[in-house]
Protein backbone atom coordinates (compact mmCIF):
# COMPACT_ATOMS: atom_id res chain seq x y z
CA UNK A 1 0.00 0.00 0.00
CA UNK A 2 1.30 3.66 -0.85
CA UNK A 3 2.41 5.89 2.35
CA UNK A 4 -0.88 7.21 3.98
CA UNK A 5 -1.69 10.73 3.59
CA UNK A 6 -2.48 12.28 6.85
CA UNK A 7 -3.44 15.66 7.60
CA UNK A 8 -2.47 17.47 11.39
CA UNK A 9 -4.65 20.27 11.74
CA UNK A 10 -2.14 23.51 12.46
CA UNK A 11 -4.34 26.13 13.66
CA UNK A 12 -2.83 25.81 17.53
CA UNK A 13 -1.04 23.47 19.35
CA UNK A 14 1.96 20.73 18.84
CA UNK A 15 0.92 19.88 15.54
CA UNK A 16 4.70 19.69 13.73
CA UNK A 17 5.20 16.90 16.62
CA UNK A 18 2.34 15.63 15.33
CA UNK A 19 3.96 15.68 11.83
CA UNK A 20 7.09 14.63 12.82
CA UNK A 21 5.91 11.12 14.53
CA UNK A 22 3.84 10.10 11.34
CA UNK A 23 6.89 11.13 8.67
CA UNK A 24 8.73 8.40 10.97
CA UNK A 25 6.86 5.81 10.55
CA UNK A 26 6.12 6.11 7.13
CA UNK A 27 3.07 8.87 6.44
CA UNK A 28 3.15 11.57 4.19
CA UNK A 29 1.83 15.03 6.19
CA UNK A 30 0.15 17.72 5.41
CA UNK A 31 -0.48 20.91 7.45
CA UNK A 32 -4.37 21.66 7.30
CA UNK A 33 -4.82 25.81 7.80
CA UNK A 34 -7.72 26.00 5.09
CA UNK A 35 -10.88 24.03 3.79
CA UNK A 36 -8.43 23.20 0.43
CA UNK A 37 -5.80 21.63 2.51
CA UNK A 38 -7.92 18.42 3.08
CA UNK A 39 -7.98 17.20 -0.35
CA UNK A 40 -6.62 13.97 -1.39
CA UNK A 41 -6.15 12.94 3.01
CA UNK A 42 -6.76 9.83 4.19
CA UNK A 43 -7.03 10.63 8.20
CA UNK A 44 -6.33 13.94 10.15
CA UNK A 45 -5.14 14.27 13.26
CA UNK A 46 -6.54 17.36 15.69
CA UNK A 47 -3.69 18.30 18.60
CA UNK A 48 -3.74 19.64 21.96
CA UNK A 49 -4.22 23.30 22.10
CA UNK A 50 -7.09 25.36 23.80
CA UNK A 51 -9.96 24.04 22.43
CA UNK A 52 -12.01 27.20 22.86
CA UNK A 53 -9.61 29.15 20.73
CA UNK A 54 -9.50 26.24 18.44
CA UNK A 55 -12.84 26.00 17.88
CA UNK A 56 -13.27 30.20 17.26
CA UNK A 57 -10.29 29.65 14.62
CA UNK A 58 -12.00 26.34 12.97
CA UNK A 59 -15.45 28.54 12.40
CA UNK A 60 -13.02 31.94 11.07
CA UNK A 61 -10.95 29.84 9.07
CA UNK A 62 -14.06 28.08 7.02
CA UNK A 63 -12.66 24.41 8.44
CA UNK A 64 -15.27 23.14 10.64
CA UNK A 65 -18.23 22.15 7.99
CA UNK A 66 -15.78 20.72 5.81
CA UNK A 67 -13.73 18.99 8.23
CA UNK A 68 -17.52 17.91 9.95
CA UNK A 69 -18.31 16.38 6.46
CA UNK A 70 -14.97 14.90 5.76
CA UNK A 71 -15.76 12.83 9.04
CA UNK A 72 -19.15 11.95 7.86
CA UNK A 73 -17.91 11.12 4.72
CA UNK A 74 -15.62 8.25 6.42
CA UNK A 75 -12.12 10.07 7.08
CA UNK A 76 -10.54 8.57 10.28
CA UNK A 77 -9.82 11.09 12.69
CA UNK A 78 -7.41 11.22 15.92
CA UNK A 79 -7.79 14.21 18.49
CA UNK A 80 -5.55 14.51 21.19
CA UNK A 81 -6.36 16.60 24.78
CA UNK A 82 -7.83 19.27 22.99
CA UNK A 83 -8.58 17.51 20.15
CA UNK A 84 -10.81 15.23 22.30
CA UNK A 85 -13.12 17.88 23.51
CA UNK A 86 -13.37 19.16 19.66
CA UNK A 87 -14.32 14.82 18.81
CA UNK A 88 -16.65 14.46 21.94
CA UNK A 89 -20.52 14.93 21.61
CA UNK A 90 -20.81 16.92 25.41
CA UNK A 91 -18.58 19.24 26.83
CA UNK A 92 -19.68 19.97 30.30
CA UNK A 93 -17.80 23.21 31.44
CA UNK A 94 -17.91 24.63 27.35
CA UNK A 95 -18.54 28.09 26.48
CA UNK A 96 -21.86 28.56 24.97
CA UNK A 97 -20.60 29.41 21.75
CA UNK A 98 -17.86 26.17 21.24
CA UNK A 99 -18.22 23.89 18.66
CA UNK A 100 -17.26 20.37 18.44
CA UNK A 101 -17.79 17.58 16.17
CA UNK A 102 -20.01 15.27 18.18
CA UNK A 103 -18.41 12.38 16.69
CA UNK A 104 -17.38 10.16 19.98
CA UNK A 105 -20.14 9.19 22.18
CA UNK A 106 -18.53 10.74 25.30
CA UNK A 107 -18.63 13.84 27.60
CA UNK A 108 -15.83 15.87 28.84
CA UNK A 109 -14.58 18.27 31.19
CA UNK A 110 -12.36 20.30 29.65
CA UNK A 111 -8.30 20.85 32.13
CA UNK A 112 -10.03 18.64 34.58
CA UNK A 113 -6.55 16.94 35.22
CA UNK A 114 -5.73 20.47 36.65
CA UNK A 115 -3.93 23.63 35.69
CA UNK A 116 -0.67 23.66 33.54
CA UNK A 117 1.25 23.50 37.10
CA UNK A 118 -0.63 20.36 37.32
CA UNK A 119 0.76 18.52 34.66
CA UNK A 120 1.90 15.26 34.98
CA UNK A 121 3.28 12.35 33.50
CA UNK A 122 2.46 8.30 34.35
CA UNK A 123 2.11 4.86 32.55
CA UNK A 124 -0.85 3.55 30.81
CA UNK A 125 -1.42 -0.01 29.57
CA UNK A 126 -2.82 0.63 26.27
CA UNK A 127 -4.78 -2.27 24.58
CA UNK A 128 -3.00 -3.71 21.82
CA UNK A 129 0.58 -2.82 23.40
CA UNK A 130 2.90 -5.12 25.08
CA UNK A 131 4.65 -2.64 27.28
CA UNK A 132 3.19 0.29 29.10
CA UNK A 133 3.01 3.87 27.51
CA UNK A 134 4.45 6.80 29.13
CA UNK A 135 1.84 9.48 28.69
CA UNK A 136 1.97 13.80 29.54
CA UNK A 137 -1.21 15.03 31.06
CA UNK A 138 -0.93 18.76 30.33
CA UNK A 139 -4.64 20.50 31.46
CA UNK A 140 -6.15 17.43 30.12
CA UNK A 141 -9.55 16.58 29.70
CA UNK A 142 -11.17 14.23 31.55
CA UNK A 143 -13.84 11.66 30.38
CA UNK A 144 -17.02 12.00 32.73
CA UNK A 145 -19.72 9.81 30.88
CA UNK A 146 -19.09 7.52 27.92
CA UNK A 147 -21.47 5.41 25.40
CA UNK A 148 -20.26 2.98 22.61
CA UNK A 149 -16.67 4.21 22.55
CA UNK A 150 -13.84 1.08 23.11
CA UNK A 151 -11.46 2.40 25.82
CA UNK A 152 -8.07 1.19 25.12
CA UNK A 153 -6.36 3.09 28.34
CA UNK A 154 -7.69 4.39 31.53
CA UNK A 155 -6.07 6.29 34.23
CA UNK A 156 -7.68 5.14 37.66
CA UNK A 157 -10.36 3.79 35.71
CA UNK A 158 -11.19 6.48 34.17
CA UNK A 159 -10.79 5.90 30.04
CA UNK A 160 -7.53 8.51 28.66
CA UNK A 161 -7.61 6.80 25.40
CA UNK A 162 -11.18 5.51 23.09
CA UNK A 163 -11.87 5.14 19.65
CA UNK A 164 -15.27 5.21 18.31
CA UNK A 165 -15.22 3.69 14.77
CA UNK A 166 -12.55 5.49 12.60
CA UNK A 167 -12.38 8.47 15.83
CA UNK A 168 -9.72 8.13 18.09
CA UNK A 169 -9.00 10.21 20.95
CA UNK A 170 -6.94 10.93 23.85
CA UNK A 171 -6.44 13.07 26.86
CA UNK A 172 -2.77 12.58 26.90
CA UNK A 173 -0.35 14.02 24.12
CA UNK A 174 1.64 10.84 23.00
CA UNK A 175 3.52 13.15 20.34
CA UNK A 176 5.57 14.81 23.07
CA UNK A 177 7.30 11.37 23.94
CA UNK A 178 9.93 9.52 21.37
CA UNK A 179 7.61 6.32 21.51
CA UNK A 180 5.53 6.45 18.35
CA UNK A 181 3.25 3.36 19.26
CA UNK A 182 -0.30 5.12 19.33
CA UNK A 183 0.21 6.46 16.66
CA UNK A 184 1.08 3.45 14.73
CA UNK A 185 -1.88 2.03 16.21
CA UNK A 186 -4.03 4.71 14.73
CA UNK A 187 -2.02 3.91 11.40
CA UNK A 188 -2.59 0.74 11.35
CA UNK A 189 -6.41 0.71 11.78
CA UNK A 190 -6.58 3.49 9.05
CA UNK A 191 -4.80 1.23 6.71
CA UNK A 192 -6.80 -1.76 7.45
CA UNK A 193 -10.10 0.66 6.56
Amino acid sequence: MAALNIGVLALQGAFAAHQEILRDIGCTTRQVREPKDLVGLHALVMPGGESTTMSKLLLTSGLFEPIGQAIDDGMAVFGTCAGMILLASAIEDGRADQCSFGVLGITVQRNAYGRQVDSFETDLDVVGLDEPFHAVFIRAPRVTRFGSVEVLARLDDEPVLVRQGKAWAASFHPELQADDRIHRLFVECVEKE
